[in-house]
């Protein structure tokens, strides 16, 4: 208490002080009179302080007293250590010339008798480890086997016996306390793998331990099997109700059970989750240390609810084998009457015996799911694949292949409906665990290329029917598209069909690859999913790529015999080639064909290409659609300047501006057509391409040709120039910039005799013609222009 000061004393925050400082304020000092009140408690509450302030300088004294002390001894043991050791050195330094290598041999010594030691630590782990196991282990078998018959012959028979003649309640308590064991031995396995590697030692323990399991399972299954027997499991499922299309709900006997029956359920429940909980613990180790093949761990419990009912069910299924309609609504109707028991009852038993990640209602829903996918597997698929090889069956069987798809698409939807609202459930994750009757594909390849067969045959022959109709290749004209400067920027953000001018077909090719895709989005593996849309959408739309081309070839583009049906057809074919491309694009962006790309790519399907679409599932699909809209508008514009060059050949030996104001004419009438007909954006290419063409060929005749300019020629040329300009006035502001090598000759016509003279016998260098505002001609096409002037 020394150095006390009243006055420097400052109180601590209340958020500050300990819970057992806090407590004893509030014990002592309830109101405020407590404070402020001089009583004769307060004298006591004082007293009582400094006793316990004397306390506790004592007891500080004391430690300071013992650690002193403890010091001391250490420090003169560690002397007296010294001592010893620097005498040794002496005397081996001061003996004879022995010294040295007396010291090399004792220091040799020394390392040898550590070996010794670690190696006689490590027999003596080994053999405490194995004592240990060998108890618990021993302990474990004398649990199943009994004491007195350890002949395994009567092993089964005398542990069997035993289950079915004493109480329920003793039975529940050996198959716990055999578990106990095991997870005890277990638990030593596990420590013993991080530690040591005594790989025969836990090979022989794990013989014994599986040896055990092999007897308790079944046992636990049995007593579990016919405790639900007991309370009328499982239920009469009502069969003429299903076929007569009723939807009465069926009586749960999980929802019926009471007082004694429900406690028997929950302790052979609580067995069965603990023995799986050990169960899937070994299979975990085994995998990771072992490299055994980890297998997928069901909810044994539940299994046991789905079984029975299994048989009921297979014996409506044979029934029903050419109305599988029945079989799925049968399955679904049990699924759903039985969530509310499973749930409410099934739930609160998983959380209380700890197994995370387990959902009742998932586990009931995939184990149901399995009931169906396992009687199509065996009783169903096989025969329709085979009558599928027979040619005269072909029709009937795709027909009912197809039919039967359809019911496991929608099937899958209703099942996973009933999980929708499941916090712990992902579809994704869903799919991967089994929800989908679909997943017997992905286990047979064989028929899932059948299947895919079918799709693309039906696809093909749905597409052919739309063909056949009159108005497969109308295009929508109510969206026009009209070339504003002012609008420019919206009019090419082509999203609808409308908007790029697409005709009908292409509409319903990708309506039918859309029904293909959406008929195996639950196909629980990824790169069966994959498979799936390479073999079915891809190949529809290369064979929608070689339609489309036909009907280009048909248009007949011939510059002596063009119309403006024949650019139509190709417009058609061009506009359905940008929107399904369009579409494809759009596709290959979303998360599902991503992951399929990545599925490809980690199992190395398909080569890896550089390129734009590299990362694109549609990639080959899309640059050949590419393709075919790049040749064709190409295709347009060889034909309208060739068509261009056959008018006004007469204009370029004679310069009559009658032939040249013809060819303006048609050339204005037919971009008018492709303008309505064909979609912006490849218009847009298509008239900057032709406005190109024009310029280099208008430049080439006048360069080529030996026709002299006087000024009124030169006057002619400009009108005449000027009317091409007009052409394409519609599509832009200042057309007059497309054609760069024009604009350089109208400069150069346009020059006087001094300007011809400087320009002619000046440098002959680009900086020096910019000059004159000359950008795009060589000077020695200037030269051969202007020596074309007549002054």
């Amino acid at each position: 208490m020394e150095g006390w000061d009243p006055q420097n004393l400052i109180l601590p925050e209340v958020g500050k002080l300990c819970r057992s400082q806090s407590e004893y304020l509030d014990q002592h000092f309830k109101t405020q009179k407590d404070v402020s009140s001089s009583s004769t408690s307060s004298s006591c509450l004082l007293s009582e302080w400094t006793k316990h302030c004397s306390d506790y300088d004592n007891r500080l004294l004391h430690l300071r007293t013992t650690l002193m002390d403890r010091t001391l001894s250490w420090i003169s043991s560690s002397f007296r250590a010294k001592a010893s050791l620097s005498n040794l050195d002496l005397t081996l330094s001061a003996s004879s010339q022995y010294g040295t290598a007396l010291k090399r041999l004792l220091g040799e010594e020394l390392r040898l008798l550590a070996l010794q030691l670690h190696r006689i630590h490590f027999i003596r782990q080994y053999v405490e480890t194995a004592l240990r196991l060998e108890a618990l282990v021993g302990d474990l078998e004398d649990v199943v086997f009994s004491s007195g018959n350890h002949r395994p012959g009567n092993m089964f028979a005398k542990f069997s016996t035993l289950l079915t003649s004493q109480d329920f309640g003793v039975k529940e308590e050996r198959l716990l306390k055999a578990i106990k064991a095991m997870n005890d031995v277990e638990e030593i396995i596990v420590n013993v793998e991080k530690s040591q590697q005594w790989h025969h030692l836990l090979k022989s323990v794990d013989h014994r331990v599986d040896k055990t399991l092999a007897i308790l399972r079944p046992e636990a299954l049995a007593e579990h099997r016919a405790l639900l027997a007991s309370f009328g499991w499982p239920p009469k499922l009502l069969a003429s109700k299903v076929e007569s299309g009723g939807l009465s709900k069926l009586l749960n006997p999980l929802l019926l059970m009471h007082g004694n029956e429900k406690k028997s359920y929950a302790q052979s429940f609580h067995v069965l989750c603990a023995l799986q909980q050990l169960h899937s613990r070994r299979e975990a180790r085994k995998f990771k240390t072992l490299g055994q093949k980890e297998c997928e761990i069901r909810l044994w419990a539940i299994d046991e609810l789905v079984t029975p009912l299994a048989v009921r069910m297979e014996y409506h299924f044979v029934k029903w084998a050419e109305q599988p309609e029945f079989m799925f609504a049968l399955v679904y109707r049990v699924t759903r009457d039985f969530m509310e028991g499973v749930s409410d009852i099934l739930q609160p038993l998983i959380d209380a015996a700890r197994l995370t990640s387990y959902s009742a209602n998932e586990a009931w829903v995939s184990a149901m799911v399995h009931i169906l996918s396992g009687f199509l597997t065996k009783n169903v698929l096989p025969a329709l694949a085979e009558r599928y090889k027979e040619k005269d069956m072909k029709l009937e069987v795709i027909s009912l292949w197809l039919h039967l798809v359809d019911l496991i698409v929608a099937f899958d939807k209703q099942m996973q409906s009933l999980l929708r609202y499941e916090t712990c459930l992902l579809f994704p994750d869903a799919q991967r665990r089994g929800i989908s009757v679909l997943i017997v594909f992905c286990d047979r390849p064989d028929w899932l290329k059948i299947w895919a067969k079918m799709e693309l045959k039906d696809g093909w022959k749905k597409l052919k029917a739309v063909l056949k109709d009159a108005k497969a290749w109308q295009i929508d004209n109510k969206h026009r598209v009209d070339f504003d400067v002012s609008t420019v920027c919206e009019t090419f953000l082509l999203s609808s069909r409308e908007a790029h001018k697409a005709p009908f077909v292409a509409e319903s090719a990708l309506k039918i690859a859309q029904e293909m895709i959406d008929r195996c989005q639950t196909l629980p593996d990824i790169l069966s999913r994959a498979k799936f849309v390479r073999s079915t959408v891809a190949r529809f739309f290369w064979y929608f790529s070689n339609v489309l081309l036909l009907h280009c070839r048909n248009a007949e583009l011939l510059p002596q015999e063009l119309d403006g049906s024949a650019f139509v057809r190709a417009c058609e074919s061009i506009n359905a080639a940008r929107y399904v491309e369009s579409k494809l694009q759009e596709w290959s962006d979303d998360a599902s064909f991503l992951e399929m790309k990545i599925a490809e790519n980690n199992s190395n399907m398909q080569e890896q290409h550089q390129g734009f679409y590299d990362d694109c599932f549609f990639e080959e699909e899309i640059k050949c659609l590419a393709e075919l809209e790049t040749n064709w508008l190409m295709e347009i514009v060889a034909v309208l300047l060739r068509q261009f060059e056959n008018l006004t050949l007469e204009y370029n030996h004679t310069e009559d501006s009658n032939a040249f104001i013809e060819a303006l004419q048609s050339l204005k009438n037919q971009l008018h057509v492709l303008k309505k007909n064909l979609n912006g954006k490849d218009f847009l290419d298509l008239w900057r391409s032709v406005a190109d063409g024009l310029d280099h060929f208008i430049c080439g005749s006048i360069l080529g040709g030996d026709v002299k300019f006087s000024k009124k020629q030169s006057n002619e040329f400009g009108t005449d120039m000027q009317a091409l300009f007009l052409v394409f006035q519609p599509f832009c502001a200042r057309p007059e910039a497309f054609f760069p090598c024009i604009r350089d000759i109208l400069k150069l016509l346009a020059m006087s005799g001094e300007e011809v003279k400087h320009l002619l016998v000046g440098k002959k260098s680009e900086k020096y013609m910019q000059s004159y505002g000359i950008s795009h001609l060589r000077f020695e096409q200037v030269e051969k222009t202007l020596r074309k002037l007549k002054f």
